[in-house]
């Protein structure tokens, strides 16, 4: 039931924050798709998942208690936080793809993957992004420690 006041909510946060992107005009153009696609795109993604969570069907399975708030969870939670802030802090200095590995890596590893898991993957996921923000939808990145590796 906690999971449907979730979704509820959080779809409803995106509508109101859709309504406030769609408004959005910038003075200038600096990307071809304009500024308001990103966010609108983001918000998409998550209404949809907060649609099929609204509306999943609910399992026959018996309802599992939700785990309490304890120094386990605590810990993982102020870890993440962490771990955010430090991705913004070098998001600049070393650029997207050094930084957004770094950032994937830590997150794998505080829910478990083992180190070649979330290396490989942080790698994959970082390089896929910059491919498809720089390439397919023509967003320019900070390449930081990597701009010498341009053309």
């Amino acid at each position: 039931m906690h999971d449907r006041i979730f979704a509820g909510s959080n779809l409803l946060i995106c509508t109101v924050l859709a309504v406030l992107a769609w408004g959005y005009h910038a003075p200038f153009a600096y990307e071809p798709v304009g500024p308001r696609a990103f966010p609108l795109l983001l918000l998409l993604l998550i209404a949809g998942a907060a649609l099929y969570q609204l509306f999943k069907p609910l399992g026959h399975a018996p309802a599992k208690e939700e785990p309490g708030l304890d120094r386990h969870v605590s810990r993982k939670i102020s870890l993440c936080i962490a771990a955010m802030l430090a991705y913004a802090a070098v998001f600049e200095v070393l650029g997207f793809i050094p930084s957004s590995v770094l950032f994937a890596v830590a997150m794998a590893r505080l829910y478990g993957a083992s180190g070649l898991q979330s290396g490989v993957g942080g790698a994959l996921i970082a390089v896929g992004l910059y491919l498809l923000f720089d390439y397919g939808l023509d967003v320019p990145l900070p390449l930081g420690m990597l701009a010498s590796l341009e053309n």
